[in-house]
Parts: C-alpha cells; sequence; structure tokens
C-alpha cells in the first residue's frame, strides 16, 4: 500500500510538472500582445519620427533623404541654442522652487493638525485641474490692463507690470505658474516620505539635544533625499517638455522670450510645415529628458 500510494504521489507530481512547464510555454505567448501594443505605441512612433529626422520633408511634398543635415543645422541655428536655454532655465528654475516649496509645505501637512484632509483636499485642486483652465485663469489675472495682479500692485503702491508681455520677466512668471499647479504634487511626495521614516533616529537626536532644525537638517533631510529624488525625476520629464502653459499664455513670446525647444519644435512642424526639422528638434529633446532622468535615476540608486 505504501509503495502504491508513493506511484501514486509520484505520478501526481509529474503530471504537474508537465502542467506547469505547459502553462509556462502558454505564458510567453500571452506576453505578445502586451509587446505587439509597446512596439506599435513606443517604439513606432519614436522610430517614425528617427526617420523623418534624416529626411527634408514638408507637408505636401515627398520625403528626400539627407543624411542627417537636419541635425547639422541644429548646430547653427541661434533659435535652437536659445531654446535649449530657456528649457533648462525654465527647468531649473521651477525644480527648485516646487523642490524647496514643496518640502515645506510637506513638512506642514505631516503634522497632527486640524483640517488636515480639507487641507489637502485643497492642495490637490492645482495638478488636477486642466492645464487649459490654467493657462487660461493665469492669462486673466496677469492682464496688464484689466487683471487682479496690477490690480493688487497698484493697491500696494507699486508700478503696473507687463507680466507674460515683459521679455526679462516671461520665463520667471510661467515658472511660477508651474510651481503654483505642481508644488502641491511634490509636498503629496514628500508626505509619503516623512511617513515612512523610522521614529528612532529622531529620537536619539532630541535626547542629544538636537532642535528642530538641527533635527531636520542632519535626519530628516538625509533620510528624504530618495524620495526628493523621486519627486525631482517625474518633474523633470514634464518640465523639460514643458507646452501647454506656454503655448496658452504666450505661444513662445514675447519673440522668442519663452520658446522652449518643445514650443519651437511645434512652430517649425505645425506653422512652418518643416516637419524634418522639427522631428530632429524633438529627437533631441528627448535625448536630453533621457540624459538628465538617467543622471537622477543613477544619483538616486546611489544613495
Amino acid at each position: 500500500m505504501g509503495t502504491m500510494a508513493f506511484g501514486r504521489s509520484g505520478a501526481s507530481t509529474a503530471g504537474w510538472t508537465r502542467r506547469r512547464a505547459r502553462f509556462a510555454g502558454t505564458a510567453h505567448w500571452l506576453l505578445v500582445p502586451a509587446l505587439a501594443f509597446t512596439l506599435a505605441l513606443v517604439v513606432f512612433p519614436f522610430g517614425y519620427t528617427f526617420w523623418l529626422s534624416l529626411n527634408d520633408y514638408q507637408f505636401g511634398h515627398a520625403a528626400r533623404f539627407n543624411f542627417g543635415e537636419n541635425y547639422a543645422a541644429l548646430l547653427h541655428d541661434a533659435v535652437f541654442w536659445q531654446g535649449l536655454g530657456t528649457t533648462f532655465f525654465l527647468y531649473f528654475l521651477s525644480l527648485a522652487l516646487q523642490l524647496v516649496l514643496g518640502t515645506y509645505v510637506g513638512l506642514l501637512l505631516n503634522r497632527r493638525l486640524h483640517g488636515q484632509t480639507v487641507a489637502r483636499t485643497i492642495l490637490m485642486s492645482p495638478f488636477m485641474m486642466p492645464s487649459v483652465v490654467i493657462g487660461m485663469m493665469w492669462l486673466v489675472i496677469l492682464d496688464p490692463s484689466l487683471g487682479a495682479a496690477n490690480y493688487i500692485l497698484s493697491l500696494l503702491g507699486l508700478p503696473p507690470s507687463q507680466w507674460l508681455a515683459s521679455p526679462g520677466l516671461v520665463v520667471p512668471v510661467i515658472a511660477l505658474i508651474d510651481t503654483w499647479q505642481w508644488t502641491p504634487f511634490v509636498a503629496l511626495i514628500v508626505v509619503g516620505g516623512l511617513q515612512a521614516l523610522p521614529i528612532e533616529p529622531f529620537e536619539a537626536a532630541f535626547i542629544d539635544g538636537a532642535t528642530r532644525w538641527q533635527a531636520f537638517r542632519y535626519v530628516t533631510l538625509p533620510m528624504l533625499r530618495p524620495t526628493l529624488l523621486t519627486a525631482a525625476i517625474l518633474r523633470s520629464v514634464d518640465l523639460l517638455r514643458f507646452f501647454d502653459i506656454i503655448y496658452i499664455t504666450t505661444q513662445g513670446g514675447p519673440g522668442n522670450a519663452s520658446t522652449t525647444l518643445n514650443i519651437y519644435a511645434y512652430r517649425r512642424g505645425f506653422e512652418f510645415f518643416d516637419i524634418g526639422y522639427a522631428s530632429a528638434i524633438m529627437i533631441a529633446l528627448m535625448a536630453l529628458v533621457a540624459i538628465v532622468v538617467l543622471a537622477l535615476m543613477r544619483l538616486r540608486r546611489s544613495l
């Protein structure tokens, strides 16, 4: 009887092994639709854009392969380099403001205060609003003639400002608009990071006589660095390809003062119909985004 039971058990195990092997083979085929969808959604558009960037192609004309002349032209394009500088300036200014203010707001939200749930709900509203709504709202607020911003300046006895119409102010103003919208997003990430921190290092610091500022500087901030880098990575992807708010409020003006690489590519492609050159700009922008994000991810892994 024992031998028969063992035989049945061995046969059952062998059968289970065969079924598992057949299922593993079938599982590989089940991945095919997902892989095909990924290829269609990501690889094909990227490949097609890269192919267009190697051609002299305009709407209504046949594409002519130009052996990468579009990339060579970028090196001598003053508007491209100005757009690159504007992209970096807007990126660093917005990211610095959002990380600093987001950390401060996150520290406030992490405290046990009355009405905390209501405060978090209100804070979430800006980055949940459509960009079109935000752009139009700030366009009205910053209107030089009828906007509320200049009205407040007049109440304070200050001269009116051109805001979005000023070449020197337009990029900082756009950075402030983006900061207003996305600082709550960074703050919520910071709150999650703060709630995941262990309490023992703080107790040891306060026992040793550390002040709140010292505890923040030497305990909270070092342990919060991976969280802040995660927020920086998420915001970097959006900031380097910033488009919607700029196009709604200034369309890259006045002149080219707020023309980022994304705006410049759009204008070359859909205003001048130079699709090949616009594709080369977009490939350069994608390479820029990939380099910055990979550098931040490597820095995060090194912590």
